[in-house]
């Protein structure tokens, strides 16, 4: 079943209906899950729904024609705010928040959203990237808080992240965290096709098992040589005795091949950490007797490493704890060549001493 083009949360949006149907909507939303199932289309559709000029929103049904719908739909409607990373940005602004220095307060997301809806329903505020927030200081998470805590009338915050984890606990305990879910193979394969990133239906399925059903993901590994670093990725996290320096070596050349912007080298970095845990987390179910999953090459990578594998679990819990520590680093815009260099030193130390020195 689909809800107005969106696949696989079904669950999702008959808890919106519920809370509609009884006057329970909330005022601040925590969207997560996987990158690439769904979470950003999903909040503009129930924008959509919310300010339909044809259907009341307690249908959750926008009618996607009337000028609303389209106005929400081109990016345009004055009830609407939408903040996401910029270019070449490692995180939310301040700016984009509230204001530049000479207009503090009287612009950006805080100003817009307290003011009276345009339509007479509601203003909607975004914040994609909501992650990021939580980079540095965190200092343009804090300028949210007051918002959070007073939430003007008729208004409703959309924060959409990857995990709950990653959000600073003052806005993760004001907000509702509505979990999505990986969207199944099969789906996934099949939106793959729709869209236009695999070839044929053979494609599409390699793609989606590669990217466990993010459709963002399924894009980076359409270019062969990302799946082809992932397997010597996995090779290394694999090998008992890992050569750090050389492997390091690789990552650094594999990561400038995306191109002078910071975000699509950050993006293949987080990518690469992404892999790891999750080839840490195939490798404990391994180890606790139960069948590998994934791709052939994962599933070949986690075997191996179970067979040799003489250190306590408890480092496998250590060295995905440096995974998500490096993702944060690479969040925070951290230094390329340290970055690598300390983090698969660290995973290297793990594996050969049960530990970093």
């Amino acid at each position: 079943m689909t809800w107005h083009g969106i696949h696989g949360h079904d669950e999702v949006v008959e808890s919106f209906r519920q809370r509609l149907r009884n006057g329970r909507l909330a005022s601040t939303f925590l969207f997560v899950g996987p990158p690439g199932v769904g979470k950003r289309t999903f909040a503009l559709k129930l924008a959509q729904a919310l300010l339909c000029e044809r259907h009341s929103e307690v249908d959750l049904d926008p009618c996607e024609a009337c000028p609303s719908c389209q106005q929400v739909a081109a990016g345009t409607h004055p009830d609407v705010i939408y903040v996401g990373l910029e270019k070449n940005k490692s995180r939310i602004t301040l700016a984009q928040l509230i204001g530049d220095d000479d207009k503090r307060m009287q612009e950006g997301l805080v100003h817009d959203i307290g003011l009276k809806p345009f339509g007479g329903k509601r203003r909607i505020g975004i914040i994609d990237d909501a992650d990021t927030l939580s980079a540095g200081q965190g200092e343009s998470a804090n300028c949210l808080l007051k918002t959070l805590e007073e939430p003007p009338p008729h208004s409703v915050l959309i924060l959409i992240g990857t995990t709950e984890q990653r959000q600073l606990p003052t806005i993760r305990s004001r907000a509702q965290v509505i979990r999505f879910a990986p969207l199944d193979v099969e789906t996934a394969a099949q939106l793959l096709l729709e869209q236009g990133i695999a070839s044929d239906p053979q494609h599409a399925g390699k793609l989606a098992e590669l990217s466990h059903g993010s459709l963002q993901a399924a894009q980076d590994f359409v270019d062969v040589d990302v799946q082809e670093f992932r397997v010597r990725w996995l090779r290394f996290l694999a090998d008992p005795q890992p050569d750090s320096i050389a492997i390091a070596k690789q990552m650094a050349s594999f990561v400038d091949e995306a191109g002078k912007d910071a975000a699509p080298r950050r993006a293949r970095m987080r990518m690469l950490a992404h892999a790891a845990i999750e080839f840490y987390r195939e490798l404990l179910q391994v180890l606790h007797g139960q069948q590998a999953a994934g791709d052939d090459h994962l599933k070949h990578a986690a075997t191996a490493a179970a067979r040799q594998w003489n250190r306590d679990p408890e480092v496998i819990a250590d060295s995905i704890e440096r995974c998500l520590d490096a993702i944060q680093q690479v969040d925070a815009n951290a230094n390329q060549a340290t970055l690598i260099e300390a983090w698969l030193d660290d995973l290297a130390q793990l594996r050969i001493l049960g530990r970093i020195a």
